[in-house]
């Protein structure tokens, strides 16, 4: 797969110069696996100016030679999802990309017969991406994240592969419906969005750290939303979910605050080992705003118009492409390297728009007790 020789400037501002973002070809090692061009120098003069209208793509050309030789994790990957296009964007340029799926359709009981139709869903993401990319690297992997035997199992599946994984991406997201409870007794969308999550990481941390050189450092990604900042954060959410008031934006919003929460206490906990950023990927039309059964709640808070569409009144939408944008910004711009526990919004940091709860380092240490003795596991850096 051949770039072209510049990067496009739609949609980013205060142009510079080129040269460090020339066109070149792919580089393989003789095992025939991509390699990657370690200690590139990108001059900062060089690099695009984002903006909300950035889209994924130009922010992987624009750190095109960052991408070569990396192996990169990205949860919930489906069609017509954020995950599926940072996958897509990644896959032109990135040694290898793991896209995972799960079927959370509960009345399909058969074990066997679920498992077929999330594979089903998974190949589907990976032949779209080939269909661009023919030669994308893409792995499959199952990932029930609302369960932590499933969490285990998956993650052992990541440790057992022999190449190194350089950034996680924690993508996928439950969200809308009545109350339910999850096979260990939590609520479905604290536990898909963050309990599971918290886990995968520890679980992989010492793959991650593995990958850890002299001239790169690994990432995680948390995928959060404006969101975090609607409701007041409430610990007691996390173990003891009360059905009495519970509300599915609610839940979503409270699941989004652990999310930068979590980020915030595994960055200060990390000290430089990997670098951790949480992200706001802007208003976009996916599936959680698609559910009839969460359509009341997004006309309610004005989303929506009575008709189910995108309404403009009190925000402006992004595509996929803008809102995969500050997801791969998050995963691979170099300008961040210092600024490990920073929050984004449209490809840039954005400190300032975390909410007060989400800053308090009392309240993301008091979390992370919490979820260590929910997974009943110690998580060490």
């Amino acid at each position: 797969m051949k770039r072209g020789n510049t990067v496009s400037r739609q949609g980013m501002a205060n142009p510079h110069d080129d040269s460090a973002i020339s066109d070149h070809p792919r580089m393989y090692k003789s095992d025939g696996s991509r390699g990657c061009r370690h200690q590139v120098s990108v001059s900062i003069m060089s690099l695009p100016a984002f903006t909300p209208a950035t889209t994924a793509e130009e922010v992987a050309a624009a750190f095109a030679d960052q991408i070569q030789g990396r192996n990169v994790l990205i949860t919930g990957t489906s069609i017509d999802g954020v995950g599926f296009e940072a996958a897509r964007v990644l896959a032109k340029y990135a040694n290898l990309v793991i896209i995972t799926g799960y079927n959370s359709e509960r009345r399909v009981w058969v074990h066997f017969l679920r498992l077929f139709l999330i594979q089903g869903r998974l190949k589907l993401s990976e032949e779209a991406i080939k269909r661009e990319v023919p030669s994308a690297n893409i792995r499959r992997l199952v990932l029930d994240l609302s369960s932590l035997a499933a969490v285990r199992k998956a993650a052992a599946e990541v440790n057992a592969y022999p190449e190194p994984l350089h950034v996680l991406i924690h993508n996928a997201a439950a969200g809308g419906g009545g109350f339910k409870l999850t096979v260990d007794g939590f609520e479905s969308q604290i536990a898909t969005n963050h309990i599971g999550p918290f886990l995968f990481t520890k679980l992989l941390a010492p793959k991650l750290l593995a990958a850890r050189s002299g001239s790169y450092t690994p990432r995680v990604v948390v995928v959060s939303s404006v969101g975090h900042g609607f409701v007041p954060f409430d610990l007691d959410i996390v173990a003891h979910p009360n059905p009495d008031t519970y509300t599915f934006f609610g839940a979503y919003c409270q699941s989004k605050a652990a999310n930068v929460l979590f980020a915030n206490e595994l960055s200060r906990r990390a000290k430089g080992k990997f670098n951790v950023y949480s992200l706001h990927p802007g208003t976009i039309h996916t599936n959680l705003s698609k559910k009839e059964e969460n359509k009341d709640t997004f006309i309610a808070v004005g989303l929506l118009t009575p008709e189910g569409l995108p309404s403009s009144e009190k925000t402006t939408w992004k595509t996929l492409g803008q809102g995969a944008a500050t997801t791969v910004a998050a995963a691979f711009d170099t300008r961040l390297d210092l600024k490990s526990g920073a929050y984004l919004m449209d490809s840039v940091e954005a400190n300032d728009k975390i909410a007060p709860h989400c800053s308090d380092p009392d309240t993301a240490a008091k979390l992370w007790t919490i979820t260590e003795e929910i997974v009943g596991e110690k998580f060490a850096l």
